[in-house]
């Protein structure tokens, strides 16, 4: 390939770093021998005591805490934007008995406990990443803000004078019986970044991967200059690590600096000072009204406990203080004459309980300028329809079932040319409209199910979709384009103990109705399924996610074809937070809690308004009481 740089992906590193990582540089990055030896490096370099609270940023599969937690060190965190190598390193943890707590999250933009950090390890060649200069200085102003006073960073980089003279523009090599990488290298244009493109071949099926990444390469000088620029103080150097395989081809990892850096001593808080705490209003639905969405018209006694399992797990955040807004009749006399220093909106029933008017609240809360959790109305509204979110995602080469829109008032519509098909209402949610009655099978059907819909809904269009027979999957995000995203683990709806007859859709019933088969039937687990699929589901939704605007967290639904392809079912920018939801038991795959959830979306919109994404104020903070 003539030009390498400009096929290289901005962000390069959402997807590289996965089971086929392990494989292809297991011969540094999996040799315990070697991390030991570097342990051994960092320890002395950095001075590295037992009691000493210690992030490893870009920890990866936690390969260098693990070795502290085996060498007695206790107060051990670890952040890394992989959720793979996150989880692994979890599973790992845990098997060697080991308390390390490990957590998603960009270099640029991590949670720092109140306390702060007394060293941060910044290793495996883990710097340098972004396609902007200006984004390796964000990390490092991060990484001061997260150190205590005279805290020290443990850096460890590729050496770019020496790479750059040395790289190896191609190699092939067999890393196993099965496997055959080959690499190709060049440097950027502005000769400050190697460009590497890797192919990986299996033996029997053909090329499995075909990835690109690269590294920016600082000099000596270079880091120095740049470390004391970003405020740190007695940069030393520390000799290199020289990485040794039988493989051969070392890449990036051939020749690695050992730098450290202190923070500046910066005067402790006046001892007996208390924390800050975020006054948090939390919006809700009004249960003095009507609601046509939830079965029976009204809130029920299953929903009153809902909320109070809400509440219970907002006691469990720390950092927050939270009151409840639900008299809708007070709402708008209340936002004008005491505005919020800042709301969790969980209003997904919509002002005064209609969901059409869900996108009310947010405009209400802009308009008065308070800040808020969740996505804009713009969103809600496009969101709402369908249709349109079909189009969009037809415009982002996400893939869509096909399907033909009937309008409330049409006497005949142009049948669908295959059938089964599904019938919704094109506007709505909560899966209102959909039922056991909605797939159908014969013209005949289609027109009953039409006739149906439009005596239930009435004056709203009609979607006719082909009815996907596939796994149908979910995918949960929580954060924000370009301040931290987390991916929740992918759901899989679990249709096998579903009697015999009834169609496998996640309908009305299965949400709403106790009495349903669909709602004590239908289960839900941890999707396994193929790497590849996985892996597009989810860039499909971070695609959408940024495209119609949501914020904070979403969750979207797929469903395969009998090709296999998932295709869209549905974006949900403000998924259903309750409790037993699909949203919790996805982060309960992921290890938190229904409090670690809550705290998750509020930490999501605090950062998000920090780091300016938004114009508006930050959330203001009241003395613990």
């Amino acid at each position: 390939m003539q030009d390498l740089e400009r096929h290289l992906p901005a962000e390069w590193w959402r997807g590289l770093f996965n089971a086929l990582y392990l494989k292809t540089d297991g011969d540094v990055v999996e040799d315990d021998a070697a991390t030991a030896r570097e342990v051994d490096l960092i320890a002395e370099a950095a001075g590295l005591e037992s009691q000493h609270r210690i992030l490893d940023l870009c920890c990866g599969q936690g390969r260098h805490l693990m070795e502290l937690g085996r060498r007695g060190f206790k107060n051990l965190t670890g952040v890394d934007r992989s959720r793979y190598l996150v989880r692994l390193a979890r599973r790992r943890a845990a098997a060697a008995g080991l308390k390390v707590t490990l957590r998603e999250g960009d270099a640029r933009r991590f949670r720092v406990p109140p306390e702060g950090f007394d060293r941060v390890l910044l290793l495996g060649n883990s710097f340098g990443y972004f396609e902007q200069a200006d984004d390796d200085r964000v990390v490092l102003d991060r990484v001061l803000k997260a150190l205590a006073p005279g805290g020290t960073l443990a850096l460890e980089l590729t050496d770019g004078r020496w790479l750059a003279a040395n790289y190896e523009p191609r190699s092939w090599e067999w890393i196993d019986g099965d496997h055959l990488v080959c690499r190709e290298r060049t440097l950027s244009a502005d000769r400050q970044r190697l460009v590497c493109r890797e192919v990986v071949v299996h033996a029997e099926r053909g090329v499995i991967a075909d990835q690109f990444y690269a590294e920016r390469l600082y000099t000596p000088e270079a880091i120095t200059a740049l470390l004391r620029d970003s405020g740190f103080s007695r940069v030393r150097h520390h000799g290199a690590v020289e990485a040794t395989s039988e493989r051969g081809d070392l890449g990036m990892m051939a020749r690695r600096l050992v730098l450290t850096a202190e923070a500046p001593r910066r005067p402790a808080a006046p001892p007996g000072k208390p924390p800050a705490v975020r006054e948090v209003t939390v919006l809700m639905g009004d249960p003095r009204l009507p609601d046509n969405v939830k079965l029976g018209g009204t809130f029920n006694e299953e929903d009153l406990q809902t909320i109070q399992k809400l509440k219970d797990a907002l006691a469990e955040v720390k950092g927050y203080s939270f009151k409840f807004w639900n008299d809708h009749s007070k709402l708008i006399g209340d936002l004008l004459s005491d505005p919020p220093a800042f709301v969790f909106n969980l209003c997904d029933e919509g002002f005064e309980n209609d969901a059409l008017q869900e996108l009310h609240v947010p405009a209400l809360l802009e308009m008065l300028k308070v800040p808020y959790t969740g996505c804009p109305p713009a969103c809600l509204a496009v969101c709402y329809d369908k249709a349109t979110v079909r189009a969009v995602a037809e415009d982002l080469d996400v893939p869509v079932p096909s399907q033909t829109i009937l309008e409330h008032d049409d006497q005949a519509a142009h049948l669908p040319s295959a059938f089964p098909a599904l019938l919704k209402p094109a506007r709505g949610d909560g899966s209102i409209g959909i039922t056991a009655g909605s797939v159908v099978h014969t013209p005949d059907e289609l027109l009953a199910a039409a006739d149906r819909i439009r005596r239930e809904w009435p004056g709203r269009a009609i979607l006719v979709q082909e009815f996907l027979t596939g796994p149908e999957y979910t995918v949960g995000v929580i954060g924000n384009p370009g301040v931290g995203m987390t991916v929740l683990p992918v759901l899989e709806v679990d249709y096998s103990a579903l009697p015999e007859g009834l169609p496998k859709i996640l309908g009305y019933e299965s949400k709403w109705d106790p009495e349903s088969p669909y709602w004590k039937d239908l289960k839900f687990k941890e999707a396994d399924l193929p790497e590849s699929t996985r892996r597009a589901m989810i860039d499909h939704t971070l695609k959408l996610f940024g495209r119609l605007d949501c914020r904070d967290y979403a969750r979207m639904d797929f469903r395969c074809s009998a090709d296999g392809v998932p295709r869209l079912l549905e974006v949900n920018p403000n998924p259903g937070w309750v409790w037993d939801g699909k949203f919790n038991l996805q982060a309960s795959m992921a290890g938190y809690d229904y409090a670690d959830l809550l705290r998750m979306i509020l930490e999501a919109a605090v950062d998000r308004m920090e780091a300016g994404a938004e114009k508006g104020s930050v959330p203001r903070t009241a003395s613990a009481s």
